[in-house]
């Protein structure tokens, strides 16, 4: 499909590529872009006239990815990362749009002022386009309608402790309220879903007694009651960071009965096992946990039948301090959002996905969730994110390369496949400026 040009008039941009990823699967085309979107799809050898013509050859041409779960931490914790870092890692592997999470930033997204303080935090910073969830807790429930009207892009709970004292959790209680009031504007509510009262303390500081604190059991309970509260109001929910695969027969038995829940995983809980976390490797550490292999294989049976919807970094990096100790004292986050893609995409050919699979679980899903419509596709009309990715060359991940304030990973001396060679911005090869735009839904 085309736009017709005028008289004397080029593209600014044609991509060509043998393995280029479209939403009707994998083939070769070009790609003409003009401005910042896409105005083309032709024939790989097709005849064009444009300002700049690259051929990638064999090199796949992606949806540039859309990363709906980053935790930036700006302002107020930027020692723990910031937006220059991580839009730059983001940037590095493949992703072209994130949104922030309200918390671990001083002030935490919960009213239209602190929204404001963020983007101003954020402002000519970007290196990437970036929106905003605003957070749910205790006491703003008369915030929610206006951070809606400020541009966020839904609001993000917890029904345990959130490891901030300025973002605590809801109970079930005001869990329902905040459903009840955000389904009056049509809104999203996300959800870090663990049951306090299942939870305990570690016993022991090791990453079995860690495992063991934070069982299935609490993400089940938790589940379960965020589909109570969205059957209840009808409002749009959905279930951040599912680790445990119990959680799939709930979720699906929801879904045929019409409630409106969605679901997500990441990269660390569909490539990393429990078995292979030794003493003192923290940079494992994240809540919920990461699990046995059979479990990871439920969850990719959840994402082949289309019960979890997405797949996301959870990108939530700290400094070096916070990550020492034990498993019952440091941090819980994982660094990955320069290597969610190739992490992915090792792990899901070995089972047998296609590079179109992965692509609507990294880039078309979570545009979809956050209602990006101009993202997450090779379309006509679609924003010119675009990414050139060597899916068969060996990527062995060297801490000191990664874009990340702080260079922690569980992938440090793996070797992945795929490498990022490009990744373009509305129709522009992300360089050292940073060009991404804030955007408001």
């Amino acid at each position: 499909m085309t736009d017709d040009l005028g008289p004397g008039q080029r593209y600014d941009l044609v991509v060509r590529s043998r393995r280029a990823v479209l939403p009707d699967g994998e083939r070769a085309a070009a790609v003409a872009v003009a401005g910042e979107r896409i105005a083309a799809v032709l024939d790989y050898d097709a005849v064009v006239p444009a300002v700049v013509d690259t051929d990638l050859g064999a090199v796949a041409l992606l949806p540039g990815l859309v990363d709906t779960h980053v935790h930036v931490n700006e302002p107020g914790r930027t020692e723990w990362e910031g937006f220059a870092t991580a839009t730059r890692a983001a940037a590095a592997g493949g992703v072209t749009t994130i949104v922030d999470m309200p918390l671990n930033s001083l002030p935490p997204t919960t009213t239209p002022e602190a929204l404001a303080v963020k983007r101003a935090a954020a402002d000519g910073q970007c290196f990437v386009d970036v929106g905003f969830w605003g957070g749910a807790i205790p006491g703003n429930l008369g915030e929610l309608r206006a951070l809606a009207e400020g541009g966020v892009y839904g609001f993000k709970c917890f029904t345990s402790d959130s490891g901030v004292p300025e973002f605590p959790p809801l109970s079930y209680p005001e869990l329902a309220q905040v459903c009840e009031t955000v389904a009056a504007f049509d809104g999203l509510v996300i959800v870090h879903a663990e049951d306090p009262s299942t939870l305990r303390a570690p016993e022991g500081g090791d990453y079995p007694a860690f495992l063991a604190s934070r069982p299935a059991a609490a993400e089940v309970a938790a589940v379960r009651r965020v589909i109570e509260a969205a059957e209840a109001t009808g409002v749009r929910a959905h279930i951040l960071h599912l680790s445990a695969a119990a959680c799939l027969e709930p979720l699906a038995e929801a879904r045929a009965r019409g409630v409106r829940i969605t679901a997500e995983t990441c990269p660390h809980y569909l490539t990393l096992e429990a078995a292979e976390v030794r003493e003192g490797q923290t940079q494992f550490k994240c809540c919920p946990p990461i699990r046995d292999a059979g479990n990871r294989d439920e969850l990719w049976r959840g994402l082949a039948e289309g019960i979890i919807d997405c797949v996301v970094t959870d990108h939530s990096p700290c400094t070096p301090e916070l990550k020492r100790g034990d498993f019952a004292q440091a941090w819980g986050g994982i660094s990955a959002l320069q290597l969610g893609l190739p992490a992915v995409w090792t792990a899901a050919r070995d089972r047998g996905y296609d590079l179109a699979t992965v692509a609507g679980w990294m880039a078309t899903g979570p545009a979809e969730l956050a209602g990006l419509h101009a993202k997450g596709r090779i379309a006509v009309g679609h924003q010119a994110d675009l990414v050139a990715f060597a899916a068969d060359e060996p990527l062995t991940v060297d801490p000191a390369r990664l874009r990340h304030r702080h260079p922690i990973t569980p992938y440090a001396g793996r070797t992945l496949t795929g490498v990022v060679r490009t990744t373009w911005l509305r129709g522009r090869v992300v360089d050292e400026s940073p060009a991404g735009a804030l955007l408001r839904r």
